[in-house]
């Protein structure tokens, strides 16, 4: 798993799925994570506008092209489709948080050949966020 989350972290730009304007809740926890770390990061909802100061997409599709790994933190059932949507954008790794993953979910990865980090493991942990 070391070898996929070092490819993860190779991208120039993330993007969270699922980003969220609620502090508590992990869609808003990973966004901060990723600045924290000083990385350029994107979130992605298709209601908000902005969270915590960032411009915020509609989709993957609209992401800029620079954006090569993201996290999701979904539901399993949109976790599915938002894999299609990465595929057809370009993406290369996915890291799902845990509970937005999926059998089907993770087997799309595969069969899309994207570097997915499904096993639990938290970017949270990862990089270190004191509030996780």
């Amino acid at each position: 798993m070391q070898a996929s989350i070092e490819k993860f972290f190779k991208s120039s730009a993330y993007a969270v799925v699922g980003a969220s304007t609620n502090r508590d809740k992990f869609g808003n926890k990973v966004l901060r994570c990723y600045q924290q770390n000083n990385k350029i990061v994107y979130p992605v909802h298709p209601l908000e506008t902005i969270i915590e100061g960032i411009n915020c997409y509609k989709s993957v599709s609209e992401l800029p092209d620079e954006v090569k790994s993201i996290s999701i933190i979904t539901p399993p059932s949109l976790t599915e489709k938002i894999i299609d949507q990465a595929h057809a954008k370009g993406i290369t790794s996915i890291w799902m948080q845990p509970g937005a993953q999926s059998e089907l979910a993770i087997q799309k990865c595969h069969d899309y050949r994207i570097n997915v980090i499904a096993d639990g493991s938290c970017i949270l942990v990862v990089l270190g966020f004191p509030d996780h």
